[in-house]
């Protein structure tokens, strides 16, 4: 009798820990994972044309300095915050989005001050990043999109009865969502 108490208990385990849903919650991880990464890659593509921004606006001798330096401090700092897909956690989601945001402003700085030299806006070089940082910009938003989906589908499947109690021994967590900047919910005021 104690003979079968061994293999019956390790079959009762097998199959509990099989419907436990494991697979899955490593599937879904492994998607934000994926998700993550390609989110990163866009702000890395973004950051990449920044240099070759500054170096075309520096053209320009009598450009506003001061704006250059935000752009490359900025950009510095924002590439300097970087996160594992295993450290996705809100608190971490918002420092990563803070420093982006940081970039993103000092960035539309840069572009409303060119507006000051028309022979700049015309310059074909400057014309040609602008279109290709316009371009990453839409894919960020696009890829911080799927991020979220991705995460959404996540959270929501580890937090699913019977899931949420096996999600804990496995150390599964919730995830952290990108989430607008502050005052982004306000209309901008426009004057003319």
């Amino acid at each position: 009798m104690k003979s079968l108490r061994i293999p019956f208990y390790l079959g009762l385990i097998t199959v509990l820990l099989s419907s436990c849903g494991y697979n899955g919650m490593v599937d879904r991880d492994e998607t934000v994972a994926k998700s993550w990464a390609d989110v990163q890659t866009q702000y890395q593509r973004r950051s990449d044309l920044i240099p070759n921004l500054v170096s075309t606006v520096k053209g320009y001798a009598d450009f506003e300095q001061k704006t250059l330096t935000d752009v490359i401090e900025a950009r510095s700092k924002a590439t300097s915050m970087n996160i594992n897909a295993d450290e996705i956690t809100p608190e971490n989601i918002a420092k990563f989005q803070s420093a982006q945001s940081q970039l993103s402003g000092a960035l539309s700085r840069l572009l409303v001050t060119v507006e000051r030299y028309p022979d700049l806006k015309a310059n074909q070089n400057f014309l040609e990043l602008q279109a290709q940082l316009e371009g990453t910009e839409n894919r960020i938003a696009v890829s911080r999109q799927k991020f979220n989906g991705s995460v959404q589908d996540y959270n929501s499947y580890i937090r699913s009865f019977p899931r949420v109690i096996y999600a804990g021994w496995f150390d599964f967590e919730k995830k952290g969502y990108f989430e607008a900047d502050a005052g982004t919910e306000n209309a901008p005021k426009v004057e003319f």
